[in-house]
């Protein structure tokens, strides 16, 4: 994976297309990525689109599996999950 900061990016717009040729570009703003570029064909745009939604709720999924392991969640039974449920749902009721 190559970087490329935002600056460079504005000064050197046609750079990026070089850069994704095969390869995935992060974008950064002092020294940090903070989004991921990566080349797409006009036929895969919407099959992309759709695999990076997965890969971010996999990812979500993972993180909260990790929390509730750490915290001592996921050794909840069904009746003090079903009892947390209707607590909170009655709290959202009250709000």
């Amino acid at each position: 994976m190559k970087l490329m900061s935002i600056r460079d990016l504005r000064n050197r717009p046609g750079e990026i297309q070089k850069m994704l040729a095969g390869e995935t570009v992060a974008l950064t703003s002092n020294g940090r990525p903070f989004a991921l570029v990566i080349g797409v064909g006009k036929d895969d745009l919407l099959a992309l689109e759709a695999a990076v939604r997965q890969a971010r709720a996999q990812l979500a999924v993972s993180s909260m599996r990790t929390k509730a392991a750490s915290s001592g969640l996921d050794r909840l039974s069904t009746a003090e999950i079903d009892a947390e449920i209707t607590a909170a749902r009655q709290e959202r009721a009250r709000s």
